[in-house]
């Protein structure tokens, strides 16, 4: 599994945190930037760059991007057939997202929660299998026809 990351600069922080976070658990993670803080710098830049690279591999690759609200990168990233990318706020919602909408990008918004929270929310993200139900895999299909 590779994990890619991007944030612009109201998700830097968090950002670099999280790398360190996932690197712990011995997952390959690519930082796709932003590498310095800049407070002019454009969230689409990035969730852009990690949605093309998910799309390499989307069976083993996975992806984070942070922006202030989680909107933003979310927004972006979902412009990309066969991206699903999902903000996620808390626990159960993030388990529910990635197993029934099979997320593979998930979304986070720096401004709203804590490391801490954050560095869960990823746990559960990354440990969490999509649920093969028909009914969920036919969801999905509709939505790449769209």
């Amino acid at each position: 599994m590779t994990i890619f990351i991007g944030a612009d600069h109201r998700g830097f922080e968090l950002k670099n945190k999280l790398i360190e976070h996932i690197q712990e658990k011995n997952i390959r993670v690519e930082d796709l930037g932003a590498f310095e803080y800049n407070p002019e710098d454009d969230h689409p830049d990035f969730a852009q760059k990690v949605a093309k690279a998910v799309l390499q591999n989307p069976p083993d690759f996975l992806g984070i991007v942070i922006c202030g609200s989680g909107d933003g990168v979310a927004i972006t990233a979902n412009r990309y057939k066969g991206i699903y990318c999902g903000l996620g706020y808390n626990e159960d919602q993030v388990k529910h997202i990635k197993e029934r909408d099979h997320i593979n990008i998930l979304s986070l918004p720096a401004d709203y929660i804590d490391f801490d929270k954050a560095r869960r929310l990823v746990d559960i993200f990354l440990t969490t299998k999509p649920l093969q139900k028909e009914k969920y895999i036919r969801r999905l299909k509709k939505i790449d026809q769209i």
